[in-house]
């Protein structure tokens, strides 16, 4: 939308103006809609899990700005002439299997004869105007929380290339199903102060977001990066997406690997599908926040990282 000029009334908390990982609008003083879409391209083989993580994928902005989603519609883009509509039908069952499971009302959709299969949905969600999570506020001493594993580009690059056995195949696919609700409801109850989810971009391209260009400094503790089993082997194949290079461009000179190895590097800037809750918060608090996250089963939740004064907005791995 650059040089597009959108004008904006008062009721709109989050918009276009802004990189907030969705669209606000108040309704009232204590009601406001959190509205968000995405899509995306296969990352599995089974039409099921596909549309599972699909829909996890578009419902997890809604819960990274701190709101509830209440419906979805269906975008589907679908080459008749490649698939049966059985696996359509698939799809659109493994979407409203997350659907559900979020709470929210599936309303209907739309659908376009394409030569690339997609889907994902259009999510509404509810958020007091009070109580939004921006994707800024970083402040000097505070910790960061991942709460899932990274490598899911990296894992999707070997499994194209057929070189994924079981063992790696079906956490990379758990973990992407898996709904942010749980970790957004314990995060609800804590002092947060900023929060995004981590997908495209890749955990370094989202934390160039959160720091924008407050003189901070972002360490990540290359030794407490949660990663999924057989993305580090996979990387050290050369098992790396395009996007992954173009997150690490789009980082640019603002990261530091110090004695990082390669593959550590290369999950920092992996492209990530349907990824974690990142949480900054004060660190006298992030121990017991973590605990609730792990007493509630968000297994892979790790303290990641902390934030300190910094002559500019920089992100170093020690």
């Amino acid at each position: 939308m650059r040089g597009v000029d959108i004008p904006e009334d008062g009721n709109v908390l989050a918009g276009v103006s802004g990189a907030d990982d969705a669209g606000v609008y108040r309704l009232s003083g204590d009601t406001a809609l959190v509205q968000t879409l995405d899509f995306i391209t296969p990352i599995v083989d089974d039409p099921f899990t596909f549309g599972r993580i699909a829909a996890a994928n578009s419902l997890s902005d809604v819960y990274a700005m701190g709101g509830t989603p209440l419906t979805a519609l269906n975008i589907v883009c679908f080459p008749t002439s490649l698939f049966s509509l059985d696996r359509l039908a698939s799809i659109l069952k493994g979407g409203l299997s997350a659907i559900v499971e979020a709470g929210a009302q599936l309303l209907g959709g739309h659908s376009v004869d394409d030569k690339e299969l997609k889907y994902g949905l259009s999510v509404t969600g509810l958020a007091h105007p009070g109580k939004l999570i921006s994707n800024r506020g970083l402040r000097p001493g505070d910790a960061i929380i991942l709460t899932k594993a990274l490598g899911t580009g990296i894992i999707a690059t070997a499994l194209k290339a057929g070189l994924v056995g079981d063992e790696t195949r079906i956490p990379f696919e758990k973990s992407m199903a898996q709904l942010n609700k749980t970790a957004a409801e314990v995060m609800r109850n804590f002092p947060v102060r900023a929060c995004t989810d981590v997908t495209g971009f890749g955990l370094g391209g989202h934390l160039k977001e959160v720091l924008g260009k407050d003189n901070l400094i972002i360490e990540i503790y290359e030794d407490l990066l949660p990663v999924l089993p057989g993305a580090i082997d996979m990387a050290s194949q050369g098992m790396n997406p395009a996007g992954l290079y173009r997150n690490r461009d789009f980082v640019g000179e603002m990261f530091s690997s110090g004695h990082a190895r390669q593959e550590i590097c290369d999950m920092v800037f992996d492209p990530q599908t349907s990824g974690g809750l990142l949480i900054a918060l004060e660190r006298d608090v992030a121990d017991d926040l973590l605990t609730a996250l792990h007493s509630a089963g968000v297994s892979d939740a790790s303290l990641i990282a902390s934030v300190a004064s910094s002559k500019g907005p920089s992100i170093v791995l020690v």
